[in-house]
């Protein structure tokens, strides 16, 4: 299943676009910081992903504030153009107590 739950900031946002078919369109860098547990060690992680969101959902999400925390849902893809990995964001909500 590829399912992704990631708590993150939105460091960048592009402006709104609209793709050929007239579907907005939003893209994103989003930034995540915590610690997690690996084989009983503790550790610091930070991570920088490109993201992007469709439809009603990205006219809702280029008027977030940049630095604020938010859950975001969705799933990842390969970029079209590269290797990279792509955060294809099916929902948000906003992290009112980010740890």
């Amino acid at each position: 299943m590829n399912y992704v739950e990631l708590t993150a900031c939105i460091a960048e946002a592009s402006p709104l676009r609209y793709t050929p078919a007239g579907i907005p369109a939003v893209n994103f860098i989003l930034e995540h910081e915590s610690e997690m547990s690996e084989v009983g060690v503790t550790r610091q992680v930070k991570l920088t992903i490109k993201a992007v969101a469709f439809g009603a959902l990205a006219e809702q999400t280029v008027q977030l504030t940049l630095g604020k925390a938010f859950k975001f849902t969705g799933f990842l893809i390969n970029a079209r153009t590269s290797k990279s990995v792509v955060f294809h964001i099916q929902a948000f909500e906003q992290v009112l107590n980010p740890i």
